[in-house]
């Protein structure tokens, strides 16, 4: 019963064809890798990516049901935390053989915490507008992430710690900024879970 329960939640929230689409982002990433890119498109290429991988997975959350399955559904809080953080590692994984063996700016670790930052923007806005405009947010902060990579390829002053996108991959306070954009993310679309079409 509780398999049943996690593969009906997980083919109604379109995890599948979220994986899918997360393998073919990879792919193009791994293709885009081989071309030899400019110091600046090799900079911005993977942050668009990796912005576009985040949307996937914070789209992924929302419910076609809406408020009679928050109203029966006492095992949601489970699936919505095991959907996003398996969602969110098998992109992490994704992104990370796309990389393997190839020039990657910034690396696994600066891929994975641009990953997690714009996941955590895109679960926000799944909650708060639903999940058919998650992408809103993270694409708001893409504008602003690729302007800072901008600024910086030109030699200007190195960005604050809340553009991580700018930072460099082992910058600790942009780790701690994304993550918790990321851990405040995850706790709202776990206990809230995102607003679906029939609720709206």
């Amino acid at each position: 019963m509780t398999t049943r329960l996690a593969v009906l939640y997980l083919v109604s929230r379109r995890v599948p064809a979220a994986f899918a689409a997360v393998i073919a982002v990879g792919a193009a990433l791994r293709l885009a890798l081989i071309w030899d890119w400019d110091s600046y498109g090799a900079l911005q290429l993977p942050f668009v990516l990796e912005t576009g991988c985040a949307t996937v997975i914070a789209a992924a959350i929302a419910s076609p049901f809406g408020d009679p399955e928050r109203a029966t559904g006492r095992r949601l809080p489970v699936l919505r935390l095991s959907a996003t953080l398996a969602l969110t590692c098998g992109t992490a994984a994704a992104l990370a053989a796309a990389g393997t063996g190839a020039h990657l700016v910034g690396g696994f670790l600066g891929a994975a915490r641009n990953l997690v930052g714009g996941t955590g923007i895109g679960l926000a806005c799944a909650v708060v507008l639903g999940g058919g405009m998650a992408w809103t947010g993270p694409a708001a902060y893409m504008v602003i992430g690729t302007y800072s990579l901008y600024a910086v390829w030109h030699g200007g002053a190195a960005s604050g710690p809340w553009i991580w996108p700018a930072r460099p991959p082992q910058d600790l306070g942009a780790w701690l900024c994304a993550g918790l954009v990321f851990a405040a993310g995850v706790a709202l679309s776990t206990v809230r879970g995102a607003r679906g079409q029939a609720a709206d």
